[in-house]
């Protein structure tokens, strides 16, 4: 196999000099906040954050404005960037199970069943066991559904279901307060909400992100997939800062409903989006 755009000399040069401006960049600005006294976990994350969210702003207006890039692929783009976008927010719910799910999990759910006592970890476990579960079911879906939607509508139906993994989670503060614990099932059933919302988006966007990028920046492409997912939990850093037993309600629906908002937007761009995939599907 050979590289659909192999690098020329002239090119690699130039990445190299990039590289090292991005390492010296960084190290300048590292330095100046060892010099004022900021050079702390809290503003690394904050830069990490800013180099999560700039790092694909560069790489789409790269591409869209490449020769190298056919009028077609540009369409193309385009209509990737909604999709990186549905996949950044998802990704930012997803993962907060190891981050804020994992709190709730130590601090606010009932460890035990009857005379089962099992730890706060344990409930990573629901991840991987669901995907398992699920996985078969939605293959069997999608190869007999014959009229299946869409990549877009795919993925506006998975920011509903990680938007009501997170709705679900505001219940039991809502209903019990949040000074207590609460039956470990609140979190089984958060958990296997956002996994539908992970058969959903996840392979899908593997699949897509293949079909719809530019010949010259196929790798690029998949790169910027598993970026969403960097982009998503770099965001995520930011604003679970705000999340406590005080604010557990608030911060389930706010976050819940913002991702269900988004996938309904993206529903209604559905058309729009298709149209810009240029007869990819």
């Amino acid at each position: 196999m050979t590289p659909n755009d192999p690098i020329d000399k002239g090119d690699l040069l130039n990445v190299i000099k990039w590289a090292i401006i991005g390492i010296v960049a960084i190290a300048i600005v590292l330095a100046a906040m060892a010099g004022f006294g900021q050079l702390n976990v809290n503003n690394v994350i904050t830069l990490l954050t800013i180099l999560a969210i700039a790092l694909p702003i560069y790489y789409f207006v790269m591409m869209l404005r490449s020769s190298k890039v056919t009028k077609v692929e540009r369409s193309r783009v385009k209509a990737y960037i909604p999709l990186f976008f549905a996949a950044a927010i998802f990704w930012g719910i997803e993962e907060s199970g190891s981050v804020v799910l994992a709190l709730f999990a130590e601090q606010r759910t009932v460890l035990h069943i009857g005379s089962w006592h099992f730890a706060a970890a344990n409930f990573q476990s629901l991840n991987p066991l669901f995907i398992m579960i699920l996985t078969p079911v939605f293959v069997w879906l999608w190869e007999h559904w014959k009229k299946q939607p869409s990549a877009p509508g795919k993925f506006s139906a998975g920011l509903v279901f990680a938007g009501l993994s997170y709705m679900w989670m505001a219940l039991p503060g809502m209903l019990f307060g949040t000074s207590g614990r609460v039956s470990p099932f609140w979190l089984v059933g958060s958990w296997f909400i956002v996994e539908i919302a992970e058969m959903l988006i996840s392979p899908i966007g593997l699949s897509i992100t293949t079909k719809l990028a530019p010949n010259a920046f196929r790798s690029q492409m998949m790169s910027m997939w598993f970026m969403a997912d960097a982009t998503g939990q770099a965001i995520n850093a930011q604003i679970v800062k705000f999340y406590s037993t005080d604010t557990e309600v608030q911060y389930f629906l706010a976050i819940g409903l913002v991702s269900v908002v988004f996938g309904i937007i993206m529903f209604i761009l559905v058309k729009k989006i298709n149209t810009l995939m240029e007869g990819i599907h």
